[in-house]
């Protein structure tokens, strides 16, 4: 990391300012601030092309995350009642999905979150300004408020926090259309859905839609979740066509028209094979572009990308040696809240020494990071999938121990007996089965993936360890203790019962 150029008697009304109200900007700013820096944060919502907008703590905790993981559950609640519940000798009757009640709910939970963001920002002695940033130049920013009275203020430093946002279709009419942004506080029951895109968002939220009852169809271009395991990907393809969504594939969205009538929206939706559908609402999920287009950034010397907006940094450092950047906004960077959180604690713990004690030097390791996809079948995984090791080790130096099996909580269940739940592990040959990668299609899958993440990231973990481990009986995770099909060996993967 270069010299930032800064002191203690910098004479900036603050040490440092973060920009951005999400989980890396809170963790950044009160890490700081419990190590004796003079922090402020700012936290400026522009709305949706909708009009949504919402409260302090980014997009995982108001528009992603939490509402997403909330709404999944609730399908999967529907879904046990629906395929489970009669087989268990439970009855019932009603299958009717009160939208306006999950909604307020969720809402009500969200808004909870946002007041202890603010009380939690006052007790660390945080100062949080409710105002949209623009830099002026490297130590001087323009902020503005909700009645657009201007001010500036000055920092010796500052953290760029400010995550990403939805990339709109570029097709005509696409104005018409709702994101991530939306679907979690949309007062109207969702209806007919079309979500467009083949990345994790889409998939969540037609798989939580088609779960709680509304017919949902997914608009895809080339493949499903793109980036992960492709074997894994197509377990989740399957499931969730067998569980009421809908898959139009290799299509783009050519032209969206608004054709409601008497106040009951329609959108007439034209695809680039010529075929045409109409759909209540059209979620858009192709990819998030980096919130920096009014921040000034050329003012202090600092360049955007062309194609996603989001901005270079070496340990998290930007061109300009005192402004940084963490989280989605940053090039390179998973996007995962845990992962902004972690690199914002770290980065103030280098940039910030409590008193009598010096700077850490810990950067931030974004290899091996645990990540979980919340489709009707969940998937987590940690390090490499199985197509990105072969292209790196070579695929005479990788094996794969494979197995699928039926959960326990699926055995009765007459609803889900033409699926399996999946679990591979991913090692090296060459140098004593190490662990490269673990990937598992199932019940619970973030709660299984958590303590296998923890072991991967030790960088010492060999396939031996797993199988000298005694598994936790009758559990999903087990199976992953009790590997011993190849797929080199070409034998059977199903698992026999205990």
């Amino acid at each position: 990391m270069k010299d930032d150029g800064y002191t203690s008697n910098h004479g900036y009304d603050y040490d440092l300012i973060v920009i951005g109200g999400g989980s890396g900007g809170l963790a950044a700013s009160k890490e700081a601030s419990s190590r004796g820096a003079k922090v402020a944060v700012l936290d400026y919502v522009t709305p949706s092309p909708q009009g949504t907008t919402w409260g302090l703590g980014g997009t995982c905790v108001n528009v992603g995350c939490i509402p997403k993981k909330l709404m999944h559950y609730g399908a999967l609640v529907k879904e046990s009642l629906i395929l489970d519940a009669p087989r268990f000798g439970l009855n019932v009757d009603s299958k009717e999905t009160k939208w306006g009640i999950l909604r307020q709910n969720v809402q009500d939970h969200i808004m909870g979150l946002n007041f202890k963001y603010r009380v939690n920002l006052r007790e660390n002695n945080v100062t949080y300004l409710n105002k949209l940033a623009k830099f002026i130049d490297k130590n001087t920013i323009e902020v503005t408020d909700r009645k657009g009275q201007k001010s500036t203020i000055t920092s010796a430093r500052f953290i760029v926090a400010v995550g990403g946002r939805p990339t709109p279709l570029s097709c005509p009419g696409a104005e018409h259309a709702i994101s991530s942004d939306d679907i979690f506080s949309l007062k109207n029951d969702p209806g007919k859905v079309l979500c467009v895109g083949a990345s994790y968002i889409s998939l969540e939220c037609a798989g939580f839609l088609a779960g709680l009852g509304y017919d949902a169809t997914v608009a895809v271009r080339s493949i499903l979740l793109r980036g992960f395991d492709r074997e894994c990907s197509d377990l989740i393809g399957s499931y969730m066509e067998d569980h009421g969504v809908t898959f139009k594939k290799q299509v783009t969205v050519s032209k969206i028209e608004d054709i409601s009538d008497n106040g009951a929206k329609k959108l007439q939706v034209t695809f680039s094979d010529d075929t045409v559908d109409v759909y209540d609402n059209v979620l858009v999920a192709v990819g998030r572009t980096g919130c920096t287009s009014n921040l000034g950034l050329e003012n202090a010397g600092i360049k955007t990308l062309q194609k996603n907006s989001k901005i270079e940094a070496t340990l998290e450092q930007t061109s300009t040696p005192n402004v940084y950047a963490i989280g989605d906004v940053m090039e390179g960077c998973p996007e995962l809240t845990p992962v902004a959180i972690k690199a914002g604690q770290l980065l103030a713990r280098r940039l910030f020494a409590s008193c009598g004690q010096t700077l850490s030097k810990e950067p931030m390791d974004y290899k091996n990071v645990c990540t979980t996809v919340f489709t009707p079948l969940e998937y987590s995984c940690v390090g490499y999938s199985e197509e990105d090791a072969y292209a790196t080790f070579g695929k005479t130096n990788v094996e794969v121990y494979h197995k699928s099996f039926i959960p326990l909580e699926w055995s009765l269940s007459e609803g889900r007996s033409s699926h399996q739940a999946f679990c591979k592990v991913i090692v090296n040959k060459d140098d004593d089965n190490k662990v490269l990668g673990i990937h598992y299609v199932g019940p619970n899958a973030g709660e299984v993936m958590q303590g296998y993440g923890v072991a991967i990231k030790t960088g010492k973990l060999t396939f031996q360890t797993i199988m000298d481990t005694v598994g936790i009986h009758p559990t999903t995770s087990e199976e992953i203790v009790t590997l011993s099909v190849t797929k080199s060996s070409g034998e059977d993967a199903a698992a026999g019962g205990c």
